[in-house]
């Protein structure tokens, strides 16, 4: 590389990520295969429009390669149709909610502070602006359990067009069949959000909303997919040519949806970064996706366990899925933000998280979010699981001794520079 200042960079970040381990729920290693697709000649293509429907000329690999990416991501969730297109997640759910709302509508997502997502209506949001969001949330705190009988007095009250089933930092598990339940009783489309879980959902070691009446799944093509960064919708429905006038009835969701990414808040795809989708859903096609899902799951229920041990207060007393949620004030008398600076300090990387109607600043919370998938995709076992904890309590508990500090660092390391990245093996 000619331009030696970002040659660094790469190769600092490359280090960084070798010595230390990622603990973020929403971050992954992608392989060799599917950083070389990113890296094509793809790249360097305009194809606005879609498969056989283009506005530029010289489509013939790209046209293969889109669909590709769509047959094989509706083979893996069982819908109708998977549009590919979108940049990331946010801008798949804007897409969904411009296709099936008006400016007004009611769209009914999971309170923030319990586990949903930014784009599920919060203040200052696009989304926000634009639609007038309703929530629902936890409970229980002690156990997750989701107000379902609130959230059905709230449906019939303001009439959502949407209900979205979906979290960015919850770690129990949601009950698709009362949504659907409600969606049916109040008629709304059924929106699953599986940005973090698609992977698990993929691999069927998590149920699939579809089984249940969804009609509609956003994700990301990262996370536990173990994709490019990137978004994706799949939708139940009709399939038709997304530049010709149709009517707003479900049975047109996946049109509707197309013609709402492009040419609706999107102008060319990223033709790179979709040969890379495909690459990465063949790869969760294959058997041993579902061995590694099945890892992730026995590694977070491990984690948890042990953090639990060791005194940490977990949001929810534990976890079904991939993450979990510590209050560190509860635990240790400090926010989420010295924590994540301390455990930052050592190499373990995690992020600091709002809880449940917590009572500090977004940027200064009382919680740290953590998962398993990039350090399970490392290989990494329940055994770790073990060190893990130990490390971050150790870490947390001496945060103002340098020296210990200094010698956990070595440790982790060391242990870490025996799991290879996944991009740096043959």
């Amino acid at each position: 590389m000619d331009d030696k200042k970002v040659e660094k960079l790469i190769a600092a970040e490359e280090k960084r990520q070798s010595e230390g381990l990622e603990l973020i729920p929403s971050e992954n290693y992608v392989s060799r295969d599917v950083l070389n697709a990113m890296g094509s000649v793809f790249t360097n293509k305009y194809s606005e429009g879609f498969p056989g429907k283009r506005y530029y000329g010289g489509q013939i690999n790209t046209d293969k390669v889109e669909q590709l990416a769509i047959n094989r991501a509706k083979s893996l969730f069982g819908a109708d149709h998977a549009n590919v297109q979108s940049h990331s997640g946010a801008p798949a759910n804007e897409a969904v909610y411009h296709a099936w709302c008006d400016p007004g509508d009611t769209i009914m997502g999971m309170e923030l502070s319990h586990g949903g997502h930014l784009t599920h209506g919060r203040p200052g949001t696009i989304s926000a602006k634009l639609f007038n969001f309703v929530r629902y949330g936890i409970k229980d705190i002690e156990t997750g359990e989701i107000g379902y009988n609130e959230m059905l007095a709230t449906a019939k009250k303001t009439k959502p067009k949407i209900i979205i089933a979906g979290f960015s930092s919850y770690p129990r598990s949601l009950d698709y069949a009362k949504f659907a339940q409600i969606g049916k009783e109040v008629n709304a489309v059924l929106m699953a959000d599986m940005a973090h879980i698609a992977g698990l959902i993929a691999a069927g070691v998590l149920p699939n909303p579809f089984d249940f009446g969804f009609h509609i799944i956003t994700t990301t093509t990262h996370k536990t997919l173990r994709g490019p960064r990137g978004g994706m919708i799949l939708s139940q429905g009709t399939v038709s040519n997304p530049f010709q006038p149709i009517d707003k009835k479900l049975k047109n969701l996946p049109t509707l949806i197309d013609r709402t990414v492009f040419p609706g808040i999107q102008g060319g795809p990223h033709m790179h970064t979709i040969a890379a989708k495909a690459v990465a859903f063949d790869e969760a096609m294959k058997p041993e996706f579902k061995v590694y899902a099945r890892q992730i799951l026995k590694n977070s229920k491990k984690l948890a366990d042990e953090l639990m041990k060791r005194g940490f207060k977990l949001i929810t007393n534990g976890t079904d899925n991939h993450m979990m949620v510590a209050d560190v004030v509860a635990t240790f008398g400090i926010d989420g933000k010295v924590a994540e600076e301390t455990l930052d300090e050592i190499g373990l990387t995690l992020n600091k998280q709002i809880i449940p109607d917590d009572p500090l600043p977004p940027y200064k919370p009382s919680g740290i979010r953590l998962g398993t998938p990039a350090i399970t995709t490392r290989g990494l076992k329940e055994k770790d699981m073990v060190l893990i904890a130990e490390w971050m309590h150790q870490a947390i508990k001496n945060r103002r001794n340098n020296k210990k500090l200094a010698a956990l660092s070595s440790e982790v390391k060391e242990f870490c520079l025996q799991f290879p990245l996944p991009s740096d093996k043959t």
